[in-house]
């Protein structure tokens, strides 16, 4: 992965979306670049087993595991450091364990740019306690969290998640990383969004910030640092909890967390249902003087009756995994506000997949 190959995509997806928003009166989008190697803090492989010996082992998209489409690797330029320098002892490792390596089928990975890294193994097979024995020397050995799943079974051996460390600005924010939750899988582009958000919210006059979608509080924290106080909504239970834990050790007093899906706020904000969660964490949504939204949807984007709550508001910052939908979505807020600014972060280096994000404000 040269640095030519890697501006010559970048600059097809700046010319994609050029076209895309031709229409919505943009102004010049703000580019994020990636390294161009070693930017996925997540990576997943299959096991494949060929005799004793076992090697990583990647498919061509929509085709069935087989000999004749299987790519076997050691180390993989697209993951993280942290990952590519572990893959092949880890390899070794279970390769000269018969416990562990005996019906493995599946490896998935999370590091953080802080430096902690999990790695669960995935099993056709009941993991009992030599097992966990064995993953535990293993654990020690490396200096890495690991956890075992098979069906219905899911063994901790000392925790299932990890902490990052993100930079934004001169303030350095932590982050509790669940196995299995969302995380944004590149780490230093995400920084970048955390900064043109922020700089975006301090544009903004002071007021109060709801954000729907927050997962893990990614966003949430440094936001909080602009608004007089948030309110946060997510539906993902783990989600909530990590959020919870976010806050906490950050130590950020303006944040309210409810668990609310995007549609049953607006169902709330609107006096249409009341919510128990909401009197259970004694939020009273009359108490807020909301001046900006902030959301970070599903690739499926926002549904009809959730863009017309974001009309209600003055600022709305959009951060989007999936452009077309964003291009769908402004078709609507476009009547209602016009685009500040707009960026472009090239979070998935050398795939069609494009993150992007908007500043719109009220006409």
């Amino acid at each position: 992965m040269t640095s030519a190959a890697y501006q010559q995509q970048l600059t097809e997806k700046q010319l994609y979306l050029n076209k895309l928003f031709a229409d919505c009166a943009f102004p010049e989008m703000q580019v994020f670049t990636s390294p161009a190697s070693h930017y996925r803090m997540r990576a997943e492989f299959r096991i494949w087993h060929d005799g004793e010996t076992c090697s990583y082992a990647m498919f061509a998209p929509g085709e069935k595991a087989g000999n004749g489409n299987v790519k076997k690797l050691r180390h993989f330029a697209v993951a993280h450091k942290n990952i590519d320098s572990l893959m092949p002892v880890m390899l070794d490792c279970i390769q000269s364990n018969e416990l562990l390596k005996s019906r493995l089928f599946q490896v998935e990975f999370l590091t953080t740019l802080a430096g902690d890294t999990l790695v669960s193994l995935i099993y056709h097979k009941k993991l009992n306690n030599d097992w966990m024995q064995a993953a535990k020397a293993l654990a020690s050995e490396l200096g890495i969290q690991i956890i075992g799943r098979s069906r219905g079974q899911k063994v901790v051996l000392e925790r299932d998640y990890v902490i990052e460390r993100l930079s934004v600005g001169n303030e350095v924010f932590q982050y509790k990383q669940l196995e299995g939750g969302f995380t944004q899988p590149n780490a230093v582009v995400c920084e970048s969004m955390l900064s043109w958000a922020t700089n975006v919210a301090k544009a903004i006059p002071m007021g109060d910030l709801l954000e729907l979608y927050c997962g893990n509080g990614n966003f949430t924290l440094p936001l909080a640092r602009h608004f007089r106080r948030v309110l946060a909504t997510e539906v993902s239970k783990t989600s909530v909890q990590a959020a919870r834990w976010n806050i906490d050790t950050n130590q950020i007093h303006n944040i309210a967390i409810a668990r609310l899906s995007a549609e049953e706020f607006t169902e709330a904000y609107a006096g249409v249902r009341t919510f128990k969660r909401l009197v259970s964490e004694q939020i009273n949504l009359g108490d807020y003087e909301f001046s900006t939204v902030f959301v970070d949807p599903p690739r499926a984007g926002i549904d009809a009756d959730t863009l017309q709550l974001l009309q209600k508001f003055d600022n709305i910052i959009y951060v989007s995994c999936n452009p077309v939908t964003l291009h769908d979505n402004l078709q609507t807020l476009l009547t209602t506000h016009q685009v500040r600014q707009a960026a472009m972060f090239d979070q998935f280096p050398f795939t069609p997949h494009i993150e992007s994000g908007v500043w719109l404000q009220r006409c």
